[in-house]
């Protein structure tokens, strides 16, 4: 599938900021099934360009002079190719998968959310339909509901509201394959589709011995395919967040963000 994405991020302050410096994970990852044909970021400032240690295409935007607002526009094409069961190819992976056990703030296991994947998973997890079990489990369990959550939402307390979006669902899902001591990571990325979740979304990667990393989306109780455009793995959202950043003033910030997903037959 050729996806056509444009997202637009606009950050405005209520007072000059005189400093500011910004992390980008606006680039698709270059995966064995997702080619970019065309992107590009345009922003108020030179980008610098790195690659993490998870792999991810970063771009650094420093500004040094006073401002009150910044803006970043980003358009492109990608080919995502169909994922069969969520099985993921060969990949830019810096780190050992074991990495990937190592529990978070935000994806921190207590007692009631092992009791809670326990009781979906009385074998453990050791399957692809392991995997799709448990997603559909949180599904079912965290109904989708905005703006009742926030980025410092853990996971045990999305179990405990039972509504969240996608990356509370992604969250509370690592917090429990971690839990089981199986390697688990948060994927930050685009979503086509025509139903409600669309555009920016998250989901998970867990990886299987003797099969390998498999994705999926937890929010739509599916398996990860030529739908899902990927922007970076980490642990959790705060190391695979699109936009993350510090300033110097500024006072007040708010930020609007538009994210269109549109789709072509691939020639």
């Amino acid at each position: 599938m050729k996806q056509i994405i444009t997202h637009l991020t606009h950050y405005r302050y209520t007072a000059p900021v005189t400093y500011s410096i910004q992390t980008l994970r606006l680039t698709p990852r270059d995966d064995e099934h997702q080619r970019v044909l065309r992107w590009h970021i345009e922003a108020p400032g030179a980008l610098e360009k790195q690659v993490d240690a998870y792999g991810n295409i970063t771009h650094t935007l420093t500004l040094n002079h006073p401002h009150t607002d910044i803006e970043l526009r980003v358009s492109g094409q990608v080919v995502v190719a169909p994922l069969e069961r969520g099985l993921l190819g060969g990949e830019d992976s810096r780190l050992p998968v074991h990495a990937y056990c190592v529990q978070t703030p935000l994806t921190q296991a207590d007692d009631t959310v092992m009791a809670f994947v326990r009781e979906t998973l009385p074998g453990g997890l050791n399957t692809p339909d392991d995997i799709l079990a448990l997603a559909t489990a949180i599904s079912d369990r965290v109904a989708y509901e905005p703006g009742t959550t926030d980025v410092t939402t853990a996971a045990a307390q999305v179990l405990a509201m039972g509504h969240g979006v996608c990356q509370d669902h992604a969250h509370l899902f690592l917090a429990g394959v971690r839990g089981l001591g199986v390697p688990a990571r948060y994927v930050s990325g685009y979503l086509y589709t025509t139903a409600e979740h669309a555009a920016s979304h998250a989901w998970a990667d867990v990886w299987l011995a003797g099969v390998g990393w498999t994705s999926v989306d937890i929010t739509n109780r599916q398996f990860a395919s030529d739908c899902h455009c990927r922007l970076a793995v980490a642990r959790d959202y705060d190391s695979a967040s699109p936009v993350r950043g510090v300033r110097s003033g500024g006072g007040k910030e708010s930020m609007e963000v538009s994210v269109q997903v549109q789709t072509s037959v691939q020639q």
